[in-house]
């Protein structure tokens, strides 16, 4: 077949180039990554924990609960992603939006006394509803991402999850140059910055027909670079700002720079549809050429009829939640029940509730610790904001590094889920035995391999399970999270914490209704808690050696090879209305 591409037809003017660039896939992506960077607030808690404590005169298990609700909010998105697979993006942003306003909201009127004080009940109520917002951005944002990128999945989910690690370094640079050193306006910040935002992008958010990008891994590659420049300038300032006594100029001029920093991939995804228009009509105006294109070979055209490719397609005959029994085979599309009810889920369950359960009870507890070791206040703060950091580089290098050794060492990502829930076992160990900056090391430890289980878990979802539903599924894939940071943080940490600290009030002659914050002071505060932890992480990572031996067939194949024939598909489609419209 020939297709002839006329001079005569008009080439695209300047004016239509902005809009390109505001439709484009690049620009969706810069826009994704403003709205990770200001979805982790959750992590923030062990900032203004402390402020909720003493301002509502909590104790330590109280203050755990409203830590486990928080979580419980953070992680389960399944709402979010049965949303999604019924409505358009942007309203999934919206209600987002609105949910992360209003909850946050509340916890601020709380704490500045601006309301009658809230039961604890209703203040674990409006955690869980501004935490459970990020989903909604999660679910937004990241999964649209995923599947306008499909072949570059690792990547992508690691540099989208980075983004969300450094959010907590990111908002106290802001919350520090608009409001000064005020931990209570940072929980207003949190309430209107991620909501603007996301409403400032709702539209650019959307699903694109996937096709192939000459470009694509050198994009992500300047991607990744900005994000480490980001990283490693706000460690620098985060280590600065606790030794220097900086003045009002000087944190502005710092969320300045953090600004400029956050807005370069803009520039770049302008660089990338700047090319695109360019080559577009350069085309457009050339003489008249005649480009034979080939009729795709009968294998090809065979497959286009086969299930495999089907399903790619999401037969729309298809229901979410039928055919149970009948699973497809591995990285084929999915029902939800399928996908919940098969032994890869049940084992990432079990893997999860250790792992993320472990992590997110050892860094809610961070500023305690540190408290009961102690460690002045200056230094507490500086390794609860440096964990930031260390999330952000488990989840970026677990995406990239992982992405790397699969395809050129076929080694399964399920294995390195295994490594990332070896390693919070250690942090556990040197908190239960701790020495001289001890704490340092262990918030080292757990910050990276919590922030790359995370990243590892998406990514193994979207690969055992397929993208057809993958709004719902990586959801339901986190639930574990929150069950085993509350059964671990508030049955188990919490309760410990607060034997010990009775022990050393009745050592004083006092009773508990006589202080009005139940503090503990010693190694022995966490000793026998993080070692429990320790056991669940090991526990946690046998498992998941089941799932490496389950899938190492799988991880062996090309796992991404439907979707390059979907893009193919895709292309010959564009290339057949080309013909048609000449």
């Amino acid at each position: 077949m020939v297709v002839t591409n006329p001079s005569s037809t008009s080439g695209c003017g300047l004016c239509r180039f902005p809009l390109q660039v505001l439709g484009g896939r690049w620009f969706m992506m810069f826009a994704s990554f403003l709205i990770m960077a200001c979805a982790g607030a959750t992590y923030l808690f062990a900032v203004y924990s402390k402020v909720i404590k003493s301002t509502l005169g909590y104790d330590q298990s109280t203050l755990n609960l409203l830590s486990s609700c928080k979580d419980l909010g953070a992680n389960v998105g399944v709402l979010s992603g049965l949303l999604a697979e019924v409505t358009p993006t942007w309203f999934v942003l919206l209600v987002g939006s609105a949910m992360n306003f209003a909850g946050y909201l509340l916890i601020w009127l709380a704490v500045t006394k601006r309301i009658p004080k809230p039961s604890v009940w209703q203040m674990c109520v409006y955690l869980c509803i501004g935490a459970n917002s990020q989903n909604f951005a999660n679910t937004g944002s990241l999964v649209t991402c995923v599947k306008n990128f499909p072949e570059s999945r690792g990547m992508m989910l690691g540099l989208m999850k980075g983004f969300v690690g450094l959010s907590g370094a990111i908002f106290t640079q802001f919350y520090l140059a608009i409001y000064g050193n005020d931990s209570v306006s940072l929980i207003l910040l949190i309430a209107w910055l991620p909501a603007v935002i996301s409403m400032m992008f709702v539209f650019s958010i959307r699903p694109m027909k996937i096709s192939s990008h000459p470009n694509e891994v050198k994009v992500f590659y300047q991607y990744l670079y900005i994000s480490i420049v980001l990283a490693f300038g706000l460690m620098g300032l985060t280590i600065a700002q606790k030794y220097v006594n900086f003045s009002h100029n000087a944190y502005i001029g710092s969320a300045t720079a953090v600004c400029f920093v956050l807005f370069v991939p803009c520039l770049t995804a302008i660089r990338e549809e700047f090319v695109s228009w360019k080559t577009r009509k350069h085309e457009i105006n050339s003489p008249p050429t005649r480009v034979t294109v080939e009729e795709p070979p009968l294998s090809i055209s065979m497959q286009a009829e086969s299930p495999e490719l089907l399903t790619a397609k999401e037969d729309p005959n298809v229901s979410c939640c039928s055919n149970i029994c009948n699973k497809p085979k591995r990285g084929e599309d999915y029902t939800i029940l399928q996908a919940l009810l098969s032994i890869d889920m049940l084992i990432l369950f079990v893997a999860t509730f250790c792992g993320l359960g472990c992590s997110l009870t050892a860094v809610d507890n961070m500023g305690q610790i540190g408290e009961s070791l102690g460690y002045p206040t200056q230094t507490i703060s500086t390794f609860i904001s440096l964990i930031s950091i260390w999330n952000y580089f488990g989840r970026v290098f677990a995406g990239f590094i992982s992405e790397i050794i699969l395809l050129k060492w076929k080694v399964p990502r399920t294995l390195m889920m295994t490594f990332a829930l070896v390693l919070p076992a250690i942090g556990d160990i040197i908190i239960a035995y701790p020495f001289p900056g001890s704490v340092y090391i262990a918030s080292v430890l757990i910050g990276i391999s919590y922030g790359a289980q995370l990243t590892l878990l998406f990514i193994i979802i979207s690969e055992l399970f397929g993208l057809k539903y993958y709004s719902t599924l990586f959801n339901c894939g986190q639930l574990a999270s929150p069950l085993g940071s509350y059964i671990l943080n508030v049955k188990i940490v919490g309760k410990l914490y607060d034997r010990e600290a009775l022990k050393q009030l009745a050592l004083k002659g006092m009773t508990r209704s006589m202080v009005h914050e139940l503090t503990c002071i010693g190694k022995q505060c966490y000793w026998l808690s993080f070692l429990i932890l320790a056991g669940t992480n090991i526990f946690g990572a046998l498992v998941s050696l089941i799932l490496v031996l389950r899938t190492r067939k799988y991880y062996r194949g090309d796992i991404y090879k439907r979707f390059r024939d979907e893009m193919a598909a895709n292309e010959r489609e564009m290339a057949l209305v080309s013909e048609a419209g000449n």
